[in-house]
């Protein structure tokens, strides 16, 4: 049924509905009713905004009622309704009601000149038209080359050179005025002559209409004249919808310099994370499907990109008002606020076995020995995993472990630095941690590092890359988490992100120079005091400016690092402090909130938004103490939880997901237990792999497991899938074989020693698995164990099988 516009109250919309047997609005229904656009304008006579009525239960559900509700415009006569089509009549200011089931929602709407009728414009209309039908992306026409002779600039950016590409090359045979319909730039998309691209709309839809128009009326370029594209929005802000097939809509509002608006949802470009969960088409139409989880609907116009979580319950989900689980702090409170939208119970707490195993790998990066497994088990203080967090946290080997993360995206290899550069910087960033040297001081000392690269480690941060550019590129992505890397040719496709943004924070490392020192290895970093970076899209020099922001104000011959510095640590920087969070967070889970951490964009949404902002806020206001925020963390129920038995994605934060352990951990694990260590260059015997300074260190082994050379600042360098080479290698390498079968090894050692069966499994189990056998395990294995001399063979491939076996190999 559609909308009905009421002017009052009456008696008369009940009956009606009653005769038509529709369900009419009676005892109202708690929850909240909304009704976007908020506020739009209504421009002229071809302008017209569609617009939604949303009911969210008290439950969360949010439900479509638009062709139920009904419309109450404050003001007679100056507009019209049509289905959910709302266009001007006459011009003024006034009110928009929708009421449904008792509830009441507003729009503010301004009717601005109704009978005008303005010509398409080339870029506000045109430009679009090009994005969303697909002919300036990358494989099309925005290729840097074009194609078959017809280039266009990458979704846009230059509309200019489209222009002219458009109405002058081929001598202008692309568009013809007086006949449009014999246009090549409507014949070849409607596939009536031949194109490579194929139809990419139909005879009447509203890209053909627009481009049509635009032709028709002369192909003019408004250019300046053209009110600037300032933001879109996309409404509704969130979705909760129950059953598969569970219809909805979203809107696309674009707003200009002006202060006009448009609905422009059928030219966005409007896509879906999983299809599974939710599919959306072209006319913002959207669908749960029969996944149960939560999805994203971006929707793409112009240079800008935004997106609404949608997430999609079972027809039979039921709201659950008691989780079970008591939240221990805020980041349970914020975690268990989603678990609530999905209706899922979080897992119980994990045991202690699982728990001393977890903690002692992700805050220490080893396994525990027995001793502390069973002195941690067998103590009965209710505080006892608190005072094992502090305990760890407290220890040097925390310090070691966020070194060695950081190592990893500071590109600190001998390549560069050469042997003596690398072990300093790495020395002074691992002292710096263990002495408790706030986080933010540390990245300060970097960005303004000035001296010898020998007597001023961290001045190898100029070391490590060189060009104003690179080091532009590599300080967004590893201290802010955002990847500038498009915008240095072309705006960014669908984020913020300018070429003059790229340019204006390359112009803060353009002062920055270097010369040799006394040592053949060591280079000297100072600031020159002149020098600069020019924009490649204006061909001007670029004024340094932060990201986002505006132009730095720098007195004369001061170094331009120093207010970079101060703006990138800042508290109310809104990147610095959440992306140091979300990579501890990721490695105390495995994932980040945002993932990957280092790619924060509108398309690449947190997993929990609250949560994300909170653990940032929380982290910039301790100081930047990363032991504090780990301690949060890791006294969280979120964190100490155990398997979810319905084995959930890890974003879901219902239980922990196992994860293979990391490849410095999983080599240090294995040499643990078999009681034989590594030779590792650079490292002394004993020492653990997270020890090694550099990339490269000469283990195969650590290479087939992931650890990075360490050739980019991508968190992605370091790899976690496994791979066909990784099994071969635990299966038939030299790595365990060779320290099973050592003669002067753990195995070797209890059983020349004469210890039991019973002991020795009991041990064996407890060195991997931070537990004892369970009855059954046991009551199989000694079964098996056979007397004489094929006991040692028994037990060097018990002792293979355990190592190579789920349990151990995984982080749980």
């Amino acid at each position: 049924m559609s909308p009905r516009v009421s002017f009052g109250r009456g008696a008369a919309l009940l009956s009606a509905l009653a005769l038509l047997g529709a369900a009419a609005p009676c005892a109202a229904q708690e929850g909240r009713l909304a009704l976007y656009p908020s506020r739009f304008t209504l421009d002229s006579a071809v302008d017209a905004q569609r617009v939604a009525v949303v009911f969210t239960a008290v439950d969360g559900v949010t439900r479509d009622v638009t062709a139920e509700a009904e419309f109450a415009p404050s003001e007679p006569g100056m507009l019209t309704l049509d289905g959910d089509v709302v266009r001007g009549i006459r011009p003024g200011r006034l009110t928009l009601e929708a009421r449904w089931s008792g509830g009441v929602a507003a729009a503010e709407i301004e009717v601005r000149d109704p009978l005008a009728r303005p010509p398409v414009s080339f870029r506000n209309d045109v430009m679009p038209v090009l994005m969303r039908a697909g002919c300036n992306a990358g494989s099309c026409h925005g290729a840097k080359a074009g194609k078959n002779g017809f280039g266009l600039s990458l979704f846009g950016f230059a509309p200019d050179r489209d222009f002219v590409a458009l109405t002058r090359d081929l001598c202008g045979r692309r568009i013809d005025c007086a006949d449009p319909d014999a246009s090549l730039a409507l014949l070849k998309p409607l596939g009536e002559v031949r194109h490579k691209g194929g139809v990419r709309f139909a005879t009447g839809d509203p890209l053909h209409s627009i481009l049509r128009a635009w032709i028709a009326e002369g192909a003019a370029d408004d250019g300046d004249a053209a009110p600037e594209l300032t933001s879109i929005e996309l409404a509704p802000p969130e979705l909760v919808l129950q059953g598969a097939g569970t219809p909805a809509r979203v809107l696309v509002t674009a707003r200009y310099a002006d202060g006009s608006s448009r609905d422009v949802t059928r030219l966005a470009i409007l896509s879906t994370s999983s299809e599974p969960t939710v599919a959306v088409d072209v006319d913002g139409r959207v669908v749960a499907g029969a996944q149960r989880g939560e999805a994203h609907v971006m929707a793409r116009f112009g240079p800008f990109a935004e997106v609404t979580p949608v997430i999609v319950l079972p027809a039979d989900a039921v709201a659950i008002d008691d989780l079970g689980v008591a939240p221990v702090n805020e980041i349970d409170e914020l975690a268990f606020a989603k678990l609530r939208k999905l209706r899922l119970r979080p897992a119980p707490l994990c045991d202690d076995q699982t728990f001393v195993r977890r903690v002692y790998l992700d805050l220490a990066g080893r396994l525990p020995a027995v001793a502390e497994v069973e002195g941690f088990v067998a103590e009965r203080d209710p505080d006892k995993r608190e005072h094992l967090i502090d305990l760890l946290l407290a220890g040097p080997e925390f310090a070691a472990l966020t070194a060695a993360q950081w190592e990893d995206v500071l590109r600190i290899e001998r390549d560069r630095l050469e042997d003596k550069g690398a072990y300093l910087w790495t020395r002074w960033l691992r002292e710096s941690l263990a002495d408790g040297v706030p986080f933010d001081e540390l990245v300060r000392r970097m960005l303004t590092a000035s001296g010898s690269s020998f007597a001023e480690p961290p001045a190898s941060f100029y070391v490590a890359a060189q060009d104003p550019k690179v080091l532009a590129e590599n300080t967004a992505q590893t201290f802010l988490g955002i990847r500038l890397q498009c915008a240095q040719c072309h705006d960014h496709p669908f984020e913020r992100w300018r070429m003059d943004d790229y340019y204006g924070f390359a112009a803060f490392f353009g002062q920055v120079t270097r010369k040799g020192g006394e040592h053949p290895d060591e280079t000297i970093i100072y600031h020159r005091g002149s020098g600069s970076v020019r924009n490649e899209r204006t061909g001007q020099v670029a004024e340094p400016r932060f990201l986002g922001g505006e132009a730095a104000q720098i007195a004369r011959g001061a170094d331009p690092r120093e207010a970079l510095a101060a703006w990138l640590t800042s508290p109310d920087n809104p990147w610095f402090a959440a992306n140091v969070a979300n990579r501890l967070w990721a490695r105390l889970f495995g994932r980040g909130i945002v993932e990957p951490v280092d790619d924060v964009r509108v398309s690449n949404p947190p997993s929990h938004p609250e949560l994300h902002r909170w653990l940032g806020r929380r982290l910039a206001a301790s100081g930047f103490d990363l032991r504090g925020l780990a301690r949060e963390i890791c006294l969280s129920h979120t964190y100490q939880a155990a398997e979810h038995p319905d084995a959930l994605p890890a974003e879901v934060l219902a239980g922990r997901v196992p994860r293979r352990l990391a490849a410095e951990q999983l080599l240090d694990a294995i040499s643990a237990v078999t009681g034989v260590s590594t030779k590792l260059r650079g490292v002394p015997a004993g020492e653990s792999a997270s020890a090694a300074v550099g990339g490269d260190v000469g283990s195969r082994f650590l290479e087939l497991f992931g650890r990075p050379k360490r050739d980019s600042v991508c968190a992605c360098e370091r790899r976690s899938e496994p791979t066909l080479n990784q099994v071969l290698h635990l299966i038939n390498g030299d790595t365990i074989d060779a320290k099973i079968a050592a003669k002067d090894g753990w195995l070797a050692s209890r059983l020349g020693g004469g210890v039991e069966p019973q002991a020795l499994l009991d041990e064996l189990f407890l060195r991997c698995y931070a537990r004892r056998p369970t009855d059954g395990e046991r009551a199989r294995l000694l079964a098996e164990v056979p007397t004489g001399d094929d006991a040692r063979a028994f037990w060097e491939d018990m002792l293979w099988a355990v190592l190579n076996s789920k349990e151990f190999l995984f982080q749980h």
